[in-house]
């Protein structure tokens, strides 16, 4: 087994303190669970929250709450992977597979990062358009740049890196409270939306775009991330240390994610409260909801508050995603490629189809691009989930640290539904 570790140039960097409160050990082991957070807030979201919120109110809610329990179980079973063996979900599939179905896994997995980068330099892109009226082809070559924040902050630590995460978040969640307060939600149907209805099995439109959240919710190369940057934190080896670390990082996650779930519950209950009583029931771009929203709720900083949002939820994304290409790169080929040249590989895959379709097709090219990043995140999914809840059921991998029965089958149960879903999404879309 190659002795190569996960993002090895800031592999147990992070100290924890032997001892201390538990809010001491917590702040310790806090930040992967927003790194990761992100991926599920990205801009790729936003449209499926707007579609969803504008076209039925606020139905869908009780989809964007199973993506998140979904979710965190997900990520859970991450963290208890990356601590328990030591080796991320990339590596731990070259250790098990043979080699054909591991370069299969490895070319799936690339695809995924093209397709999530794809949708942080549309989303950048856009938002750089909408606030400084900067031009969509030139906005698109800017979002290259973020390559040089990366790269700085990977050098002062990698605490530096989180906090940065952390910062962007906290602007994205203030920027949706203030929205949230601006349109005045009714309270009664926005808590019926998070009790599931019959019409959400019997219109096939609102099940095409509830299963559309769910593909755009669970991002498959958060899995490869997480089971990574948990190894950041310098705990103890032993199975205590072990079982205190998978503790902290999954409280870390749950918290970061309870927060992922606020933004896109946000996205759509702001587009339900103001597009949908509207009658403005065909809001799904991001343009569109971005010039409604100022004169519908009569406040201008409405739209603006909307475009820093999503500049921030783009930066924060686009490096989380630098980082899972790192991971997956290395993981499954056990080489060692300096960020900077992955990066620029990575962004340039992203920049190129993008750039051509906005010099084509304009904005409204822009957005169907965008859903289609979302649909092929979709198709890369089960070949993530599925190895993550094979290996932490095994004993002979996890130890003592195996999932018991009951975890078992409800992962399994879950990898199943997520399958299954993306696989009907995807036969809709094209057919």
């Amino acid at each position: 087994m190659n002795a190569l570790k996960s993002l090895s140039e800031v592999h147990r960097s992070v100290v924890v303190p032997d001892g201390g409160s538990f809010i001491k050990k917590l702040l310790a082991f806090s930040g992967p669970g927003y790194m990761v957070a992100v991926g599920y807030m990205d801009p790729g979201n936003w449209a499926t929250d707007l579609a969803g919120g504008s076209k039925f109110g606020y139905a869908l809610l009780f989809v964007i709450l199973l993506s998140n329990i979904f979710a965190i179980l997900l990520q859970h079973l991450a963290v208890k992977l990356g601590v328990a063996t030591g080796r991320d979900l990339a590596q731990i599939c070259r250790d098990s597979f043979p080699k054909s179905i591991n370069i299969f896994l490895w070319l799936m997995a690339e695809v995924m990062i093209i397709a999530c980068d794809l949708a942080e330099v549309i989303g950048t892109a856009i938002a750089l358009n909408l606030l400084f009226h900067i031009p969509l082809p030139i906005g698109v070559v800017i979002t290259a740049a973020d390559v040089l924040v990366l790269l700085f902050l990977q050098k002062k630590g990698f605490r530096y890196l989180e906090a940065l995460i952390i910062a962007l978040i906290g602007t994205v969640v203030v920027c949706f409270v203030l929205e949230i307060l601006f349109s005045q939600p009714a309270i009664a149907p926005l808590l019926h939306g998070f009790v599931p209805t019959r019409e959400l099995f019997t219109n096939e439109q609102m099940l095409l775009i509830a299963v559309g959240i769910l593909g755009a919710t669970v991002m498959p190369h958060n899995l490869y991330l997480h089971s990574a940057v948990v190894q950041t934190r310098a705990h103890a080896l032993t199975d205590r240390g072990k079982k205190e670390a998978i503790k902290f990082a999954t409280i870390d996650s749950t918290i970061a994610l309870s927060i992922a779930f606020f933004v896109n519950a946000a996205i759509l209950i702001l587009a339900a409260a103001t597009f949908y009583v509207s009658g403005h029931g065909e809001v799904a771009e991001i343009g569109d909801a971005y010039k409604l929203l100022a004169p519908l709720l009569g406040i201008g900083l409405a739209s603006t508050l909307f475009g820093i949002a999503l500049l921030a939820s783009g930066q924060n994304s686009t490096i989380t995603a630098t980082l899972a290409g790192q991971v997956i790169l290395e993981g499954f080929l056990q080489i060692k490629v300096k960020p900077w040249a992955r990066r620029l590989v990575t962004r340039a895959l992203a920049i190129i189809p993008a750039a051509c379709i906005v010099l084509l097709h304009g904005s409204s090219g822009l957005s169907s691009l965008l859903i289609l990043s979302q649909v092929v995140l979709s198709m890369q999914l089960p070949f993530a989930v599925f190895p993550l809840v094979l290996f932490t059921s095994s004993k002979k991998k996890m130890g003592v640290f195996a999932n018991p029965l009951w975890l078992k089958i409800f992962a399994f149960g879950i990898a199943s539904i997520i399958g299954t879903l993306n696989v009907w999404l995807i036969f809709n879309i094209f057919s």
